[in-house]
């Protein structure tokens, strides 16, 4: 048996630096600037620069898993990655506690993975009935890092799907989403603790991120797979009205979301969106506020802009603020809004 123990701070500047290297990029400090070693405190490296998918791939992911010496702690909404369900059941074959959240409502993409995880030594259950979706996505490695990310680990969508993912070493943050975890693992309630920086659902989403679209005085940038949300479309429509330069890059297949964005476009909102199920897709849930002055800040996480997603999931992102976050978002940001179709 091993003992749970956390990695050295050296050592968890070391591992994200590592992790950042397997997808061809450099670790950051906290002031998002590149450090080609880990910073003098290696506190300050709370969190890496922007994986952006399709493109950088989950080399990072699947390299912190064989990486892991003590746990691997798993919440996932879709598992479907040969890649990830060999490295988990390697993992702990080795000897390391490896334990695992599925979503049972979606049971039939999970099936697969919970059979063979299960077969493999690893501790794997189905979410909580207190919860509509667990629609989160996180990997936390000893207990010192955590992968937040917009997307599942489902490798079927890799190719074509635009993600993000971060990975956070900040320990209050690891803290607080370890013990949620240790709640939702044993089906125990709990009121989740924000760290520096998380947003939780159902606990206060809904609340942050009104408050950063409200608190915005320049500009938002939102990428939306799910616009349904009258709040947040609301919130949207007031910020335009007040002189901010709002863009929505987002999802709309099938005209979903054609109402919300005909209002978004009439109060001055900038729409483009994909509509094409089988091409590109936006799947990454973002609102970038004041890109490009002082107290920009970027949120980035499981939740949609859905009253589901906001008020009745189990949800996890963050909010930064680091520069090199910011500028690699708002970068890709602008690529993908030239490229869609623009609402009129």
């Amino acid at each position: 048996m091993f003992r749970l123990a956390t990695l050295t701070r050296p050592a968890v500047a070391a591992l994200a630096a590592a992790a950042f290297a397997a997808t061809g990029c450099a670790a950051v400090t906290a002031a998002g600037t590149p450090a080609s070693a880990p910073p003098a405190d290696p506190a300050a490296a709370r969190s890496g620069p922007l994986i952006t998918e399709p493109g950088a791939g989950f080399g990072a992911v699947y390299h912190l898993i064989n990486q892991a010496r003590h746990s691997v702690d798993v919440t996932m909404y879709e598992l479907a990655d040969s890649t990830a369900e060999r490295d988990l059941a390697a993992a702990a074959h080795r000897g390391v506690r490896v334990r695992v959240v599925l979503d049972e409502r979606e049971d039939h993409t999970n099936s697969g993975a919970y059979s063979y995880l299960k077969s493999h030594g690893v501790k794997v259950t189905w979410s909580s009935t207190s919860y509509r979706y667990t629609h989160q996505k996180t990997v936390i490695i000893d207990g010192s890092v955590a992968v937040i990310m917009t997307a599942n680990l489902t490798s079927k969508y890799y190719p074509t799907t635009r993600d993000f993912l971060v990975v956070d070493a900040s320990r209050p943050d690891v803290a607080a989403i370890t013990r949620v975890f240790n709640a939702d693992y044993a089906h125990r309630p709990i009121r989740p603790g924000d760290g520096r920086d998380l947003v939780w659902s159902p606990t206060d989403a809904q609340a942050k991120l009104l408050g950063l679209i409200n608190g915005a005085t320049s500009s938002l940038r939102i990428y939306s797979e799910e616009m349904g949300d009258s709040q947040v479309v609301n919130a949207l429509i007031s910020a335009a009205r007040r002189g901010l330069d709002v863009r929505v890059c987002g999802e709309n297949s099938y005209g979903e979301y054609d109402s919300e964005f005909a209002k978004l476009t009439r109060a001055g909102v900038r729409v483009s969106y994909y509509s094409d199920p089988g091409g590109f897709y936006i799947h990454g849930k973002v609102i970038e506020a004041d890109y490009g002055t002082r107290h920009a800040k970027v949120f980035i996480g499981s939740e949609n802009f859905s009253s589901t997603s906001l008020n009745r999931n189990r949800e996890l992102g963050l909010i930064l603020s680091g520069p090199a976050v910011l500028h690699s978002l708002a970068r890709t940001f602008a690529a993908d809004f030239r490229s869609g179709k623009r609402w009129s």
